[in-house]
């Protein structure tokens, strides 16, 4: 399969375990490479399938690295990153040896629960001292870096689960990318530096299959969140959006300031999440990644019109088959 008037490509693939390349042992094995990269901080995830069918490939040990790069022959390949072996597993016949691989940004004390409270501090102390604890270079938003924090603790919370609860509170997105920490606005496409990420045109033409879903834009007028006023020793209230058929938060907040964050945070959630198109591509596009902009051109008027932002990336190389994208987006 190739675009009309341009010539089928090859695809083509870089691997590395533990440092050392492998890619001309793999040739002629190689059945399938399937990369899923995700927005927030949910480890990207690299599978492979390959034939053992003379019983002649060693089974690699959990723990030991893989890089990957892929693209297509002739053309530079684009680098995905390292990913550490999870999970191994080899069936037959005939015999298959299949692997399974997470983000290395993700090993190590992430998951490690831990407790902590956070005191008159900012969103750029927190997520820098975080950050140095698990040797990250930190990346965080212009806007959001100088947001004061009163008071938040962290009981028995992995530094993952804080983080990405803080992220939900300001509506932004936190992740760890090829050594870094980021923690930026939601929805914006911006780098951490406040930098515009370029837009990507996807036309039908560039399409295979493809799946557009909308919600009731009026399900909800506004957010109430709940804070707890200690001078008044009583509960208030405050609001984003309209009150006449709000979405009511659960949780009860220490200050009126981050009961309105948390309110605005969720209001501008609910008004972004709407709609959700997927969209698998006829030839693979290597270079792209979440929170990248798009306009798709094409499809119903309603499609066109929409402001899409990438969720979820999915790279699938397939040999003798041409590797597709498959890009979630809202």
């Amino acid at each position: 399969m190739s675009r009309v008037g341009r010539p089928a490509r090859t695809p083509d693939y870089r691997l590395a375990i533990g440092g050392e390349q492998i890619t001309p042992r793999v040739r002629g094995r190689l059945q399938r490479l399937t990369l899923t990269d995700r927005r927030g901080l949910e480890a990207d995830q690299l599978d492979l399938t390959l034939t053992d069918d003379d019983g002649q490939l060693a089974l690699p040990r959990r723990g030991v690295e893989i890089h990957v790069a892929i693209g297509w022959a002739g053309e530079p390949l684009t680098d995905r990153g390292t990913f550490i072996v999870d999970e191994v597993e080899h069936a037959g016949a005939p015999d298959i040896l299949s692997i399974r691989a997470s983000s290395a940004d993700f090993r190590g004390q992430f998951p490690v629960k831990r407790t902590q409270s956070w005191h008159r501090t900012t969103i750029d102390d927190i997520v820098t001292t975080i950050a140095k604890r698990h040797y990250l270079t930190p990346r965080i938003g212009n806007q959001l870096s100088v947001i004061g924090i009163k008071h938040i603790d962290q009981t028995e919370e992995s530094d993952i689960n804080f983080l990405t609860r803080l992220a939900e509170r300001y509506d932004a997105i936190a992740t760890v990318k090829a050594g870094n920490l980021l923690f930026i606005p939601a929805g914006q496409a911006t780098t951490a530096n406040g930098l515009e990420i370029p837009p990507i045109v996807i036309r039908r033409q560039d399409g295979y299959q493809h799946r557009y879903s909308v919600t009731d834009r009026d399900s909800y007028s506004g957010v109430i969140v709940a804070w707890h006023d200690t001078n008044g020793a009583q509960r208030r209230d405050v609001i984003a959006g309209a009150d006449d058929n709000a979405k009511r938060l659960r949780s009860i907040y220490a200050n009126e300031a981050d009961a309105l964050a948390a309110a605005r945070a969720e209001w501008q959630r609910l008004q972004r999440g709407l709609a959700e198109f997927s969209l698998t591509l006829a030839e693979g596009r290597p270079d792209i990644y979440p929170e990248t902009p798009a306009r798709c051109y094409g499809w119903k008027r309603e499609i066109e019109e929409t402001e899409w932002l990438l969720t979820e990336v999915r790279h699938e190389l397939m040999i003798q088959a041409i590797p597709m994208s498959y890009i979630s987006s809202s």
